[in-house]
């Protein structure tokens, strides 16, 4: 009879390979592993001081968040997102976010309120000092994260949380150095919280797919200028 493996084992490795992936996603986002870089499980493996098994279960995970792409027989890589990627995150962002803007109107407290508002000062000040790539990209996942809490819809945060790693990466391809930039991000959410301290749902949902549009046409402008796509940002 064949002995069953202990059973803590499995539960064990599926916890650490949640905390592999974890720790990846934070070094993709962060840039430290970039598009169509190879992840190699040995050194990824001896660096973390686990054994191959969970770090390959880390990439299965990440693969299923569209942050990599594991190749048959030769291992994975950081996804490289191409047009079409950024225009089918772009258009299933719009169709949930507006949802989440829907039910906020009726349902944000002022607690959320409060956290909304908060965040848009926050980014006020990293504006105006000068803010990152990165501090952009997390400041502004961060708001919508507050968003889509507001709305009050378990599947859609799940939706959300599902689609928010390739959001967050493709947010990282803005030029944040211009005044134009600094301008979007501060007003653009700040109408946002008007809107839902109104409980304008028209207005709400109306900004909220100017707000989109406008982040998208960034990072879409962004994406022709690294392929040399100088045609790409116009078409859209």
């Amino acid at each position: 009879m064949t002995e069953l493996a202990p059973p803590l084992t499995l539960p064990e490795n599926r916890a650490l390979a949640v905390d592999i992936a974890g720790r990846l996603r934070a070094a993709i986002l962060a840039g430290h592993f970039g598009p169509g870089e190879p992840l190699r499980e040995e050194p990824i493996a001896r660096s973390m001081g686990v054994s191959r098994g969970p770090v390959r279960q880390a990439f299965l995970r990440l693969a299923q968040e569209g942050l990599v792409v594991n190749r048959r027989n030769r291992g994975a890589v950081v996804a490289r997102l191409a047009a079409q990627d950024l225009e089918e995150v772009y258009t299933l962002r719009v169709a949930i976010e507006r949802l989440a803007v829907q039910r906020a109107v009726r349902l944000v407290t002022d607690a959320h309120l409060g956290d909304l508002q908060a965040a848009v000062e926050t980014m006020a000040a990293a504006a105006a000092r000068g803010i990152t790539e990165q501090e952009a990209a997390e400041l502004d996942m961060g708001f919508h994260d507050i968003l889509y809490a507001a709305s009050n819809h378990r599947r859609l945060g799940e939706a959300w949380a599902n689609l928010r790693p390739q959001i967050h990466i493709l947010l990282l391809n803005r030029n944040v150095a211009d005044a134009d930039f600094r301008d979007y991000l501060v007003k653009g959410h700040q109408w946002i919280v008007d809107a839902l301290r109104d409980r304008d749902e028209a207005r709400a949902v109306a900004t909220i797919e100017d707000h989109l549009r406008g982040s998208y046409d960034r990072v879409l402008a962004r994406y022709a200028l690294q392929t040399g796509q100088a045609g790409a940002a116009g078409d859209a």
